[in-house]
């Protein structure tokens, strides 16, 4: 939808993709702070419940306010081709790459298998039901039927992708080494739902007295406060101008909101009774998207300008600043001994962490989105997303099976050791990204 909006202004889709994912952040600022608030201090059942309504009614503003579109994003018309008129060149007399038999055996067999994975892997864990009860060279049956997914879906992009002409494969080639970054970069990040939490609640000194309880109080107050403020002139702003068009569904959104405030003006009424203060582990989490409403603009406006650097420095970029990011976090646990179960750290490190993660990903995550619609024509745009999609699934695979070894680091080693890991692996793939400039300019065609 971004990409058909921004169609002809290629120079301005770095820009749009920002704008967007901070559109995105700023409902999930407000989803992990309020549900993790209710969640912590009322129940989980009651957070979750909380999140599931907000999904239906962001649903429903979502499918009222569709007209607002036009036709983008509709479905494209088939303009009466019939089967047997299947064509070998598109309206641009460019070759097309139909479909093969090697193609849908690939595509049947990875079908099949993320099939059985979507499935047995909730069962086996969550209801310890064992559909399928095996292992393979060390690997159990969930994680055997993901890996078959993933090695045939990369299969049918080798095979597919030297049968385009020169310069769609050039560009999808590029594209296909972004991606590659793009796993590892997740497999980092992604930290911030696995080992990070355990940072916070085990090693971080979250309890506040006096003073200290009573200016994070107040810091509450602003980042709670201020963002939500902003976010709700410029939606009420919106309002005014398309509630002619879609008024139902500014009618569904001002609601919702009106829950958010009352639930925001509870939260913190009863921060400001108690005495004593202990920061929630949650509260943490809310601070990427946070940073994310706060710089989007100012990563827009250098998007936009004449200093907007080429792919492979914003991926060096990314990967580079979410390194340094880990390395507050080594540094900041640089005292703890090897096989300490709990520590009292300053949660400046943990901030800081957040925020160049957050940098990173704002360097990086949007980045992708929007070189899949400058380099990908049109016609593949469905299956390259289903590329950058399993990149970025393998690298939360990933981010689980690194992330778990945390206490068998931190007994052998310590917790910095854990952390160092993933400063020099991010920053020495950025390096690398720097190295490719000469390939990935080539390879591009002249797009920025």
């Amino acid at each position: 939808i971004i990409s058909k909006m921004y169609e002809g202004h290629d120079e301005k889709k770095d820009g749009a993709y920002n704008i967007f994912y901070m559109g995105v952040n700023a409902g999930a600022f407000l989803g992990i702070m309020l549900c993790g608030w209710v969640g912590e201090k009322i129940g989980w059942s009651y957070g979750f419940g909380l999140a599931g309504i907000f999904m239906f009614l962001g649903m429903l503003q979502f499918y009222f306010a569709q007209k607002l579109f036009g036709n983008v994003g509709d479905k494209p018309e088939k303009k009466g081709l019939e089967s047997h008129d299947i064509k070998d060149t598109n309206s641009d007399g460019i070759k097309l790459n139909h479909f093969i038999p090697i193609d849908y055996i690939l595509i049947s067999i990875f079908t099949i298998s993320a099939i059985i994975f979507i499935i047995n892997d909730p069962l086996s864990k969550i209801g310890n039901i064992q559909t399928f009860n095996f292992d393979i060279a060390g690997l159990e049956d969930s994680l055997f039927f993901a890996l078959v997914a993933a090695i045939t879906f990369i299969l049918l992009l080798i095979v597919r992708i030297p049968r385009y002409v020169r310069i769609e494969r050039d560009r999808m080639i590029a594209f296909s080494i972004f991606c590659l970054f793009t796993i590892f970069f997740w497999a980092a990040f992604e930290q911030a739902a696995g080992s990070l939490p355990l940072y916070t609640r085990d090693f971080t000194n979250r309890f506040l007295e006096g003073g200290a309880a009573i200016t994070f109080k107040i810091v509450d107050l602003i980042v709670t406060v201020v963002p939500l403020a902003i976010i709700t002139y410029v939606l009420m702003s919106l309002f005014r101008k398309t509630f002619n068009r879609i008024g139902l569904s500014n009618t569904i959104l001002g609601f919702s909101f009106l829950i958010v405030w009352a639930i925001v003006l509870y939260k913190l009424y009863i921060e400001f009774q108690s005495t004593n203060t202990e920061v929630p582990v949650t509260w943490f989490a809310i601070l990427n998207s946070l940073f994310i409403i706060m710089f989007a603009p100012l990563f827009t406006k250098w998007w936009d300008s004449r200093y907007n650097p080429p792919a492979s420095v914003k991926y060096f970029l990314g990967l580079a600043l979410l390194g340094f990011g880990f390395a507050f976090l080594a540094f900041g646990a640089r005292n703890v001994p090897a096989g300490a179960e709990s520590a009292s750290l300053s949660m400046a490190w943990l901030v800081l962490a957040y925020l160049f993660h957050t940098l990173g990903e704002l360097c990086l995550s949007p980045m992708g989105l929007s070189y899949l619609s400058k380099l990908i024509p049109a016609r593949m745009v469905a299956f390259m997303f289903g590329v950058y999609y399993l990149a970025i699934a393998i690298g939360n695979k990933l981010a689980h099976y690194v992330g778990g070894d945390i206490e068998k680091i931190t007994q052998e080693h310590s917790l910095s050791t854990f952390f160092l890991i993933f400063t020099f692996i991010p920053i020495g793939l950025g390096i690398i990204s720097l190295l490719l400039h000469p390939l990935l300019k080539k390879l591009m065609h002249g797009v920025r």
